[in-house]
């Protein structure tokens, strides 16, 4: 099932973040540059960040778990939206591929998963990567805010006779509250990815 799938998709990119690390590691593991390049260095700390935030934690812990566990605990067949769902796993490999995308043009991005300004406007990244990483970013939030409704509206209403809220398991529960704060988060996260885009190419401040 979509569970299956997210857990597929996270442990594969969970090895590529670990590989990420052991980049980093051996970078710092010596004075000087090992790797003779300081922006492949802010390039692989920047990429393992994201990896790791938006396509290992959150699709392993609310996809992969969540999909697993929550249909099971509140005795239901399947969750609330099913091709709400399936839309929200297919496209994270894209979000992901636009990512590399980034890596992978004109230098890529290296200025921290954070994504501040100086360095994320078009002053301090003036190529390509940085608008592949922002709509990689957008793609990533329109599939977590997609999933977010599912499980809270799952959780919300499609409980079973026997579970008030109080006999609600508290891993239910948790997923509930982390969707509604995604839901609140998300577009805010989304708006200032689209600023930055404007500022970057439009000229907009």
């Amino acid at each position: 099932d979509i569970g299956s799938l997210y857990f597929i998709l996270s442990l594969w990119a969970g090895l590529v973040g670990t590989g990420f690390s052991v980049l980093i590691r051996l970078e710092l593991s010596a004075p000087g540059s090992v790797l003779g390049d300081y922006q492949l260095y802010n390039l692989i700390v920047t990429t393992h960040g994201l990896i790791m935030i938006f396509f290992l934690v959150m699709p392993m812990m609310m996809g992969g778990f969540g999909n697993w566990l929550v249909p099971m605990m509140l005795s239901l067949p399947d969750m609330g939206f099913p091709r709400l769902n399936n839309v929200s796993f297919w496209v994270l490999p894209i979000s992901m591929a636009l990512l590399f995308c980034s890596a992978f043009s004109e230098g890529g991005f290296g200025g921290g998963w954070t994504l501040y300004p100086p360095l994320s406007s078009i002053m301090g990244h003036s190529g390509p990567a940085m608008d592949f990483l922002i709509l990689s970013l957008h793609i990533g939030g329109a599939s977590s805010i997609m999933a977010s409704i599912n499980f809270y509206s799952t959780w919300g209403n499609m409980r079973a006779g026997c579970h008030q809220f109080y006999r609600v398991p508290l891993f239910c529960t948790s997923i509930g509250v982390t969707s509604f704060l995604l839901i609140l988060a998300m577009p805010v996260l989304a708006g200032a990815l689209t600023m930055l885009l404007t500022d970057r190419n439009f000229n907009t401040s």
